[in-house]
């Protein structure tokens, strides 16, 4: 399977926004953005007015990279969503914020969606009892995740369970810090989800 190997501080540069890819430095002094705000590469400081076109594409981009979804997973997300009821958009942030390794990130159990990827692969959290290690596995209201109980006892998750005292997820999930659990509560509403993503400009580069 394809994976981006390269400095993912650089994603971040050439999407000209923050993405918190990289966890606790994407909140210091050291992050890329901050320190270099314009696109990597020999004509990044160079001024580019960007078509209509461009413009969809790098919010296409900047949500693909946010999630860490492959370009063929991610045009895979946008039918089905146009296949649902409701709006494309907020149907397609939706599928992509229902991903096991996401909501393992927003529990508070990863300090970015690339680590609670990692996690989730090696199969550390059940849903409903069972194990789990398909990052892409969507999540639905009812489900119970947990990290497995012979995980409990690492130095990973003590340390996680101190942490996600303090932790305030979405209203969407509800965390039980002291069992290392949560429960799927409902679907997540757009109010829910705050990727910094205008998505109606990917359903208009899609319906091109």
């Amino acid at each position: 399977m394809a994976r981006y190997t390269e400095s993912v501080c650089r994603l971040c540069r050439r999407e000209g926004a923050k993405l918190y890819l990289k966890a606790d430095r994407c909140y210091s002094d050291k992050c890329a953005i901050d320190r270099r705000s314009y696109a990597p590469g020999q004509h990044g400081q160079g001024r580019k007015k960007l078509s209509e076109y461009g413009i969809q594409l790098r919010e296409k981009q900047k949500a693909r990279r946010i999630y860490g979804v492959l370009e063929r997973q991610f045009r895979t997300y946008f039918e089905k969503a146009d296949r649902q009821k409701g709006v494309t958009g907020e149907n397609l942030l939706r599928l992509l914020e229902r991903r096991l390794d996401n909501v393992v990130y927003r529990l508070g159990f990863g300090g970015s969606r690339a680590e609670a990827r990692q996690l989730v692969r090696h199969g550390h959290f059940t849903v409903n009892g069972r194990k789990v290690n398909i990052p892409s596995y969507l999540v639905r209201p009812g489900d119970e995740i947990a990290v497995k109980e012979a995980s409990r006892n690492s130095p990973k998750f003590k340390e996680a369970a101190e942490i996600l005292a303090h932790k305030n997820p979405p209203k969407w999930l509800e965390l039980q810090p002291d069992q290392l659990r949560a429960k799927v509560l409902a679907l997540p509403s757009r109010e829910d989800i705050d990727a910094p993503v205008q998505e109606h400009l990917i359903v208009e580069l899609y319906s091109r």
